[in-house]
């Protein structure tokens, strides 16, 4: 099975735009990443949901809307929101553009088979068999209706060999596969004969499961299966549910190895919502987002950029560009919580990592909504080292530690230190 060496980075148009993305929205954020993150290993570009769905215009679903399909039930981009898709092309040439710009190409898609490909009984490509023969009739995600789900049998397997032919085809790099990560054990067998499907399509193409919280008792299984699973359910820009991750994060970072990352989710940074106002922005304030990005580094989990990039400012572009921090995204092993605990008022997490390449990672958060100042005694951890100098990543700064680690850190903020 193809292993990626570190944890997928790009960008996934969800978070700004939901099911209405336009070509023109993933070319102009694809020029953006080539020109101003590409060089920092940010590098695919996801087409999220309803691509095929000709009507879409926001984050809400249509309900039974008609879908784009070729005579074998297979959904196509919608070539009102795609020009390039025209006459049956799917996304060869935009894939094809993105890789110009030396990057790689995603799309989401939905566990199943299209039930209106199934209402009009289309054949199975390659097969004397139809839709309806692979069709589950009481396997219907509860909240997209487009899908039913596909039998773990023979001509089950023909449909997704079928579609992920026709992806390869298209030069697809990445693949989200939605209404499948948590809904195990039922949906099991068909999570298993998708994944054995795609592994045998001709091309190496990064599978993500969506959407969490994924189940800790099936980690293995989604290790066999993918290579990143999301841990949680949709995550946007409010505290409490970045504050909620560092619990599932504590949980989880012990399963993030090469070729397999649990994954926290996007980054809902710089505009979002951008289908419903273009002055909508994160509500993520500055150190929220610097504890988000040291959380999701330190831990290991895929970057998924979820901002119109093309609107960043400075405070942005510089929080997804410290080269520092994502180096620790690419070498830290063995991330750890190491204490969770109230002090002087407030609530510190700290973690730490190995830098596989010699050093040790310190992440320091305040939980708090307060600014404060913490303290400790550095031999209780074993983990942080005395009388050694450390760096500041986001500030640059150096410091020592002594016997006693003490530091100020800001409300909802961290500090992140490499010794």
């Amino acid at each position: 099975m193809f292993r990626p060496k570190t944890a997928p980075m790009g960008w996934n148009s969800w978070d700004c735009y939901g099911a209405a993305v336009t070509e023109k929205e993933v070319r102009q954020n694809a020029e953006f990443m080539a020109k101003n993150l590409k060089q920092y290993g940010w590098e695919y570009v996801v087409v999220d949901i309803q691509w095929y769905e000709p009507g879409a215009d926001s984050h809400e679903y249509r309900p039974f809307a008609d879908l784009c399909m070729d005579e074998y039930g297979r959904l196509l981009p919608a070539p009102n929101r795609f020009p390039s898709a025209a006459d049956g092309k799917g996304f060869t040439a935009l894939a094809d553009y993105v890789h110009s710009l030396g990057l790689k190409f995603g799309i989401h898609i939905m566990r199943g088979i299209p039930r209106q490909a199934v209402h009009k009984n289309l054949p199975v490509y390659g097969t004397d068999k139809t839709a309806r023969d692979a069709a589950r009739f009481n396997s219907i995600c509860v909240w997209n209706p487009d899908m039913y789900g596909v039998k773990p049998c023979d001509i089950g397997r023909a449909y997704y060999d079928s579609i992920f032919s026709l992806y390869a085809g298209w030069g697809v790099d990445f693949i989200k596969c939605d209404d499948i990560c948590r809904e195990l054990p039922h949906e099991e067998e068909e999570l298993i004969m998708l994944s054995d499907s795609l592994k045998n399509c001709g091309r190496d193409i990064v599978l993500s499961l969506s959407p969490g919280p994924a189940l800790l008792e099936k980690a293995e299984l989604y290790k066999q299966t993918a290579h990143m699973w999301r841990i949680t359910d949709d995550f946007w820009d409010e505290w409490k549910l970045l504050y909620a991750m560092f619990e599932r994060a504590e949980k989880w970072s012990i399963h993030a190895g090469a070729g397999h990352y649990p994954d926290a989710d996007m980054l809902p940074i710089g505009p979002i919502r951008q289908d419903y106002d273009k002055n909508n922005r994160t509500a993520f304030t500055e150190d929220e987002q610097i504890t988000m990005m040291t959380l999701w580094c330190i831990m290991r989990s895929p970057l998924m950029i979820g901002g119109e990039m093309t609107g960043f400012d400075d405070f942005t572009k510089k929080l997804i560009t410290n080269a520092a921090v994502l180096r620790m995204h690419a070498n830290s092993r063995n991330a750890r919580q190491i204490f969770r605990r109230e002090m002087c008022g407030s609530e510190f997490i700290l973690w730490t990592a190995d830098d596989c390449e010699g050093g040790k990672y310190i992440a320091v958060f305040n939980a708090g909504d307060k600014d404060a100042h913490l303290e400790f005694d550095t031999e209780e951890t074993e983990t942080v080292s005395a009388d050694m100098r450390a760096t500041e990543l986001w500030s640059g700064e150096t410091m020592t530690i002594g016997k006693k680690f003490s530091i100020d850190i800001p409300a909802h903020g961290a500090k992140l230190l490499r010794q």
